[in-house]
């Protein structure tokens, strides 16, 4: 399809291409916009029909977002903002340069402008910067043959026609109901006899991650946002929240390997910002790793009197922080989705406990026949390095499983005690628990 539309673009053959591209999905027009260079992609969209052109534009990226409104007019720019949904007209302006704005401002008529400097105005990641006003609101006095009427004559402009909402002369929520509930009941029946009372609503200011969680929960597909005094000010949508929770899961990936979270597209990212990205938690880790160095240096008479035990240094390094490191990625996932809470601190250690024993009895006896047996490094040895591989392990598995919660409980972030930061932990205890032991049981 995209080699027949370029070609009839080289012909010259508008009219075939419009009706070519009118036939195909406006998210498989927006990625073959993505495929196509500059210049002829502009005259593709600028043969889209309105309203196919505004629904393409909010699946495209920012940077093309960013060219088309650089190159197109006035006029033009107003058409799309007339068919964009509030709410993607706010994800593209959010990361756009001020120039951009205010161009994209100065097209939009003055109850347009309001709202987008209101919603604008809303914290980053808050239910009133994700949500769309276009919902439809219904009297709890009306039947349902006027509910009904009211929804085919406002319902084309609105994003969502699924649920409706009933809101009092001074807009506080008073209830919902489904268009499915709708249309099965009798035409005579009155709103307030068959609304949901019962209603989940999120406040304006509320958490984009605490939102999602709701939804998952319940399994909406839309949800009421309302200000401080009940009245409803929009609707959060379920397109919105996926695009919440791939965004937090991203986030959380990144945090997870030690990397400055960023929404840019990887191959899109300079080499530079992709470098600085990274280079402030390596070097954090790697400052944080001469305690490690100067434990060696502590000890050192205890490996010159049996060098034999450097060799079981990585292994022992490895396994801890890979036990720590499983810990805190099922703990920081179930924080992440409301399974665990800060308040399970002592449930969560006594798991990790009882884990780690299990985990550390099987690894240990597996390692004692391995180095005993076949390595014939004596018994004295194989006990050192199998009792630190024991207590290693508890001790990787508890921290793994409460730094995470602590996190938490700090109002940071969970995700930042991951990995990276688990290992460089765990690896200096690691070798103190090591050295103390062979002290002792090797009486050096």
């Amino acid at each position: 399809m995209k080699e027949m539309i370029l070609e009839l673009i080289e012909q010259g053959k508008y009219a075939e291409v419009r009706n070519k591209i009118t036939e195909m999905n406006e998210v498989d027009i927006a990625q073959l916009l993505e495929e196509t260079d500059k210049h002829k992609l502009l005259v593709i969209f600028r043969i889209l029909p309105k309203d196919v052109a505004a629904g393409v534009f909010s699946y495209i990226s920012y940077e093309l977002q960013r060219y088309i409104v650089e190159s197109i007019t006035d006029s033009e720019i107003k058409n799309i903002l007339d068919e964009l949904f509030l709410d993607d007209t706010i994800d593209f302006l959010e990361e756009m340069p001020s120039n951009i704005v205010k161009r994209v401002l100065k097209n939009a008529d003055e109850t347009t402008r309001k709202l987008i400097n209101q919603f604008l105005n809303y914290p980053e990641n808050s239910a009133g910067s994700i949500m769309t006003i276009e919902y439809v609101d219904l009297k709890k006095e009306m039947t349902v043959k006027q509910a009904l009427q009211h929804i085919k004559e406002t319902g084309i402009d609105k994003e969502t026609i699924d649920t409706c909402y009933i809101l009092d002369d001074s807009r506080k929520l008073e209830g919902v109901i489904s268009i499915r509930k709708l249309i099965l009941s009798d035409e005579s029946v009155v709103i307030k006899d068959i609304m949901d009372a019962d209603v989940i609503y999120v406040n304006t200011h509320d958490k984009q991650e605490e939102i999602a969680a709701l939804f998952k929960k319940y399994d909406f597909l839309s949800m009421p946002v309302v200000d401080n005094e009940r009245r409803l000010v929009g609707i959060v949508t379920i397109d919105d929240i996926v695009d919440v929770i791939e965004q937090e899961n991203t986030e959380d990936f990144q945090k997870m390997a030690a990397i400055q979270p960023s929404e840019k597209e990887y191959l899109k990212t300079n080499a530079l910002v992709l470098a600085k990205h990274r280079i402030t938690w390596l070097l954090v880790l790697m400052l944080s790793a001469t305690f490690t160095g100067n434990i060696i240096k502590k000890f050192d008479e205890v490996l010159q009197s049996i060098v034999i035990l450097a060799s079981f240094i990585p292994m022992l390094m490895d396994t801890g922080g890979n036990a720590g490191s499983q810990s805190s990625a099922l703990i920081i996932r179930g924080l992440s989705l409301g399974e665990i809470r800060a308040r399970d601190f002592l449930k969560v250690l006594w798991k990790e406990i009882q884990v780690s024993c299990i985990v550390g009895v099987v690894l240990a006896a597996v390692n004692f026949v391995r180095i005993y047996y076949f390595e014939k490094a004596g018994f004295l040895v194989s006990a050192t390095v199998c009792l630190t591989l024991f207590f290693t392990i508890m001790l990787a598995k508890v921290i793994g499983g409460l730094l995470p919660i602590m996190a938490k409980k700090l109002k940071l972030d969970p995700a930042i005690m991951a990995g990276p930061l688990i290992t460089t932990v765990v690896d200096a205890v690691t070798l103190t628990i090591y050295f103390t032991i062979a002290t002792w049981l090797l009486d050096i």
